[in-house]
């Protein structure tokens, strides 16, 4: 039976063959196109076109947040805390405001009074803000504010941290105002020193659990700070006027900024207008508004002119967010069969002065075990607050769970691959795995410390688990003109994942036109409300209203031409730019030609996200996820030199599933910047602070390593066609996936060459070489 042969309410047919999965059967209401063919079937979406913008970046024609120029415009510079921890004694803002050329002062604190003294808690905390006309002046002005500390005990790491008798950031007073990263937390989890917490999870009886397991692993896992290296660092120009504010922001979610911008300075939401025309890099930490976002908005405001304010690389570097680090305990029991019975963890995290470092749910979800139980710690140190950071959670808690079912198989005899056929219910996955087995050459694969000699190479896995996340407040408006041309607008912005690209192979599918006939207009709050650009969810989230209302827009147009030929609108179609009329009654007419049939200049047609077909697994506010999870295995051959610890990750195989691939081309440019970024994570990248001061000592990117061109190992991507008849595109994301299960699969390699786990990251030479040193010294 063909998918074009079923019902209205059945035309989702789908599923891949080879996993024994042929139609899904759904209701769609009649707001909602049919049943998109498979990929093989279509012209545009399955697609490889080139990104929308990729002439005007390589140009230099793209317009970023920092090339924004506004007449009268000021510059802003923020003062900072030199001191980790401190309660501030004085903060007078006059000298300041008096200095030459300055137009605007703000505090970024509370200012002290009547016996108040607000507390530094950072290095590097925003304290207050100059708008001046030069960015010498507004700098120079900083030296005149009046600032005294009281300098406080601090505490650095997560270890010293967790010491009863480690100086406290908060008072148990304060605990509702501590900041939080955006993870859910419960507010009222007990706070004990700088420790908070344990936010549970649990199922069945853990003791039950390990009194059946015929064999058990355990091990201590480590994770460290991994900063926010964006190219283009955080920027925003706010111009205050009698009608409101507008914005200019390098932001990953701009209706998101306007609302909080609404919010903060009590305007109507129709008072606020943000724009991102090209956004260069966010990985999660241009998620929000930001403090340095208020303070640029309340200059402009006092100021009555344009203001700019763009962070410096050091300043991106200590205070746009940072992934937090980690100390995790697992402890797995089994049976010998390799069927799991108990899954135990504790972890503790620290997001710095702030909340919310969990290892996310990977532990409790990814594999098939009735008894688990996972307890997660805050741990606060006084560092600089951690945002999102791509595949938030679950990347640090990755890297202990894979680590530890490889273990767990080798205790047991197994195979890595077929114990994870044991206890990984996802048939996906396990196609997943066959792919990336067979195409990384697994039955190669020797045994740990096999290779004689200091050169030694292995091969590892991991596998990735990810929501399927929907933003349920997201539309787009699609144009026609009477003269052709077609306008796709939406508030949704480009941060660089093509999502322009995406949305113009939809709509040319719908109409029956050529992507480059779809001029589309993104990043800016005028238009209708798009999706957020993090977690995964905006492909997921703004496709489908975009095929909806090309849709729509194609009913009103193949009706106006019925009108016009005096024919059923049921015998028309769209294809490669002509209107065609079944019974052949009438001759074909060009798209322009029927545009000019229309009764008004223009029409235009808005639709938002509609639910999945299926109905979601939970919804709160404008967030949803889906009944799926998106997977991910990843595959790596490394070379490790155990004379001078160099790992070298030689080959990468990455087998992902994100439903529809839309454009293969770019699914495979997302999947190759996850495996990178994820490598640098393995192995290079560290935030390394002064133990004495607190100050970030490699706030640079040179001395804070990253991957680079001579270390990119082979990539080579497999995407598999996951149609769930979930929406009218079955489109989701791909980004966080890519980057969750590679510094797992990295450390399992090195396993596999040298025999010796790795516990902590990253693997840099100085830990191999300790670790292959621990390993011999333990050796009878």
């Amino acid at each position: 039976m063909t998918p074009d042969s079923l019902p209205r309410e059945e035309q989702l047919a789908l599923g891949m063959a080879h996993l024994g999965v042929e139609h899904v059967a759904r209701t769609l209401s009649a707001d909602e196109p049919p049943a998109l063919a498979p990929n093989a079937e279509l012209r545009h979406v399955g697609r490889s076109e080139p990104r929308w913008d990729a002439v005007d970046k390589v140009t230099g024609a793209a317009i970023y947040t920092v090339d924004v120029q506004l007449p009268g415009m000021l510059f802003a510079a923020v003062l900072r805390s030199p001191l980790a921890h401190a309660r501030i004694r004085v903060l007078d803002l006059a000298p300041a405001q008096e200095a030459p050329g300055v137009r605007a002062v703000v505090a970024m604190v509370d200012t002290p009074a009547h016996g108040h003294m607000p507390t530094a808690r950072y290095v590097g905390q925003p304290l207050a803000a100059v708008a001046a006309q030069t960015l010498e002046s507004a700098q120079a002005a900083l030296d005149r504010i009046r600032i005294a500390f009281e300098p406080l005990a601090s505490v650095l790491d997560l270890q010293s941290a967790m010491k009863p008798e480690a100086p406290a950031l908060y008072r148990q007073d304060e605990a509702a105002g501590i900041p939080s990263v955006g993870f859910p937390f419960v507010p009222d989890l007990p706070l004990q020193g700088n420790i908070r917490g344990p936010s549970r999870q649990a199922h069945g009886d853990l003791s039950e659990g390990f009194s059946a397991a015929q064999c058990v692993v355990e091990g201590t896992f480590f994770t460290q700070v991994q900063t926010h290296c964006c190219l283009e660092p955080h920027a925003i120009v706010a111009a205050w006027g009698d009608d409101g504010v507008e914005v200019w922001m390098s932001t990953q979610f701009t209706a998101g900024v306007r609302a909080q911008i609404a919010e903060a300075f009590e305007l109507p939401l129709s008072r606020v207008r943000v724009r991102a025309k090209a956004v260069g890099g966010g990985f999660g930490s241009k998620s929000q508004l930001g403090l340095y976002g208020k303070a640029a908005v309340a200059l402009s405001r006092q100021a009555k002119a344009p203001v700019r304010l763009v962070y410096r690389r050091d300043e991106e570097q200590v205070d746009s967010g940072n992934r937090p680090s980690s100390k995790q305990h697992l402890r797995i029991g089994a049976r010998l069969d390799g069927t799991l019975t108990a899954i135990a963890l504790q972890a503790w995290g620290s997001a710095g002065v702030a909340q919310g470092a969990g290892v996310g749910g990977i532990a409790m979800a990814l594999y098939d075990c009735p008894n688990r139980e996972s307890l997660q710690f805050d741990v606060f140190t006084n560092t600089s607050p951690s945002t999102a950071m791509r595949g938030p959670g679950n990347t640090q808690g990755a890297f202990a769970l894979e680590q530890a079912i490889d273990a767990l198989a080798e205790k047991l005899a197994m195979d890595p691959v077929a114990l994870r056929d044991v206890i990984d219910l996802s048939a996906v996955r396990r196609e997943e795995r066959r792919l990336g087995a067979q195409k990384i050459g697994w039955e190669r694969r020797e045994s740990p410390g096999f290779d004689q000699g200091p050169i030694k190479r292995g091969i590892g896995m991991a596998q990735s688990l990810w929501p399927a996340n929907v933003q349920i407040n997201s539309a787009c408006e699609l144009r026609l003109w009477r003269d052709g041309s077609i306008e796709l607008l939406s508030s949704v912005q480009e941060i660089g994942t093509g999502i322009g690209t995406l949305l113009k192979q939809v709509v040319a599918e719908e109409l029956g036109l050529q992507p480059g006939a779809i001029d589309v207009r993104l990043g800016d709050t005028e238009f209708p409300s798009g999706p957020p650009s993090y977690g995964s969810r905006t492909s997921a989230s703004i496709t489908p209203p975009a095929r909806t209302a090309a849709w729509q827009i194609k009913k009103t147009l193949l009706n106006a031409v019925a009108s016009h030929w005096g024919v059923d609108p049921q015998e028309l179609t769209l294809q490669d730019g002509w209107v065609h009329c079944s019974d052949g009654s009438r001759p074909r007419m060009s798209w322009s030609e029927a545009a000019a049939t229309l009764r008004t200049d223009r029409i235009s047609a808005v639709a938002s996200r509609s639910d999945d077909y299926a109905g979601f697994r939970t919804c709160h506010g404008d967030a949803a996820i889906a009944l799926n999870d998106l997977g991910g295995v990843q595959f790596a051959q490394v070379c490790v030199d155990t004379q001078t610890g160099i790992v070298q990750v030689e080959r990468v195989v990455a087998v992902h599933d994100c439903g529809r691939p839309i454009n293969p081309m770019q699914i495979e440019s997302q999947i190759h910047g996850g495996v990178l970024m994820g490598i640098s994570y393995a192995l290079l990248e560290e935030r390394i602070v002064d133990p004495h001061t607190g100050w970030m000592m490699n706030a640079n990117l040179i001395d804070y390593k990253c991957i680079g061109a001579g270390a990119l190992p082979d990539i080579e991507v497999v995407v598999l066609e996951n149609y769930q008849g979930l929406s009218a595109t079955d489109a989701y994301g791909v980004a966080e996936p890519a980057n969750i299960a590679t510094a797992a699969a990295v450390a399992n390699a090195v396993y596999n060459a040298t025999g010796v786990r790795m516990h902590a990251l990253p693997m840099t030479p100085a830990r191999v070489l300790q670790a292959l040193h621990d390993a011999a010294r333990s050796v009878p």
